[in-house]
């Protein structure tokens, strides 16, 4: 079964429009484990693919004379590393060559036999990257709303309003994890994983000040905070809806 990109289900975009193929990939992949989305050109694809929830794309290059070639250009030239398979009706070593360097994490001939082409699919997956830096911009576009603060984890910006609040890497880090789990206490060990992926030392009170830090942008009485909210004993605990911490 194919690794999904989501925890129950893998969401897979083919940019084709032959009818062949598309029927075979549809008989393939019409199980509950996959999503299919079929876009039947490159602006259908652009509309219909969001970076961190499109789990893999199947593209034909040829489309439109090459557009679907210019567009993996395109997606690598962003950054977007989605794991992306060329089918395509030139089988030459040069068209192959071509698309690789394009971006293509993998390129396959039509017709195609359906088990290779699974088999292609998940071995490109696995060396796919699913994590992401700390401070790195999210690949999804993820937007979380908190009393009256927009947090747009993309972006890596922060917005009270029309204003905007500027954020270190180290905050941003920090309060992306913290957001992300909302309702979550986690333990400090926890969040120095998550906000900076390494262990502190014992005697590390960086994380403590960093949450100091976001409580002074955040709340309206830092001592009273309703949003960053401790747990003795265990850590902090995210509550976007500001209710007290049970």
């Amino acid at each position: 079964m194919l690794e999904p990109s989501e925890p129950s289900r893998l969401r897979l975009l083919v940019v084709d429009d032959d009818p062949t193929t598309l029927a075979q990939l549809r008989a393939e992949f019409s199980h509950a484990a996959t999503e299919l989305i079929v876009a039947a050109d490159v602006p259908a694809a652009q509309r219909l693919h969001v970076p961190g929830r499109t789990g893999a794309l199947l593209l034909d290059p040829a489309l439109n004379q090459g557009e679907g070639l210019e567009w993996c250009r395109m997606l690598r030239a962003a950054q977007d590393s989605t794991p992306l398979i060329m089918l395509s009706a030139k089988a030459t070593e040069v068209d192959r060559i071509v698309g690789l360097e394009a971006g293509a994490d993998d390129y396959l001939a039509k017709p195609f036999h359906s088990r290779e082409l699974r088999a292609r699919l998940q071995a490109v997956m696995r060396r796919s990257p699913t994590t992401e830096p700390p401070g790195a911009p999210s690949r999804s576009a993820e937007v979380i709303h908190f009393g009256p603060f927009e947090f747009n984890l993309q972006r890596r910006e922060l917005r009270k309003g029309p204003q905007a609040v500027p954020l270190t890497t180290g905050e941003y880090a920090m309060l992306k994890a913290l957001a992300r789990h909302p309702g979550q206490a986690l333990t400090r060990e926890q969040l120095a994983q998550l906000a900076r992926g390494r262990a502190f030392g014992p005697y590390d009170r960086s994380l403590d000040v960093q949450v100091s830090r976001l409580r002074r942008m955040l709340e309206e009485d830092p001592t009273h905070p309703r949003f960053i909210q401790t747990v003795w004993g265990v850590g902090y605990v995210f509550v976007p809806d500001g209710s007290a911490n049970p």
